[in-house]
């Protein structure tokens, strides 16, 4: 079963990456996916953290660069934990999904 899980390194979380359709698990199966993803989505809060003081770091030094190429790089860095954040929301909110599928 936890093959169904891959880390996903831009995250920093595993992400599902199931085989079959997810009415193709039995019961149980999808018992257990539910469990673990659970687990893992419990990790994406603090994960979230940890990019925002990434972000708040880069935000001060690039409020002291004076160096346009250097900016930039920062900016990008910035806009790419931005966008890691917004990834891991989508994918906290992935349960709201899978639990009524879960109780049918």
């Amino acid at each position: 079963m936890n093959s169904l899980f891959v880390y996903n390194e831009r995250l920093g979380i595993p992400i599902p990456k199931l085989a079959s359709e997810w009415t193709c698990y039995s019961e149980e199966e999808r018992a257990s996916i539910v469990e673990q993803w659970e687990t893992i989505r419990g990790t994406i809060p603090d994960q979230v953290i940890r990019f925002e003081r990434k972000i708040n770091e880069k935000q001060a030094l690039l409020y002291e660069e004076v160096d346009f190429e250097a900016s930039c790089a920062l900016n990008w860095d910035i806009a790419d934990l931005a966008s890691r954040i917004n990834d891991l929301h989508i994918w906290y909110r992935i349960n709201q999904e899978i639990e009524p599928r879960r109780h049918s």
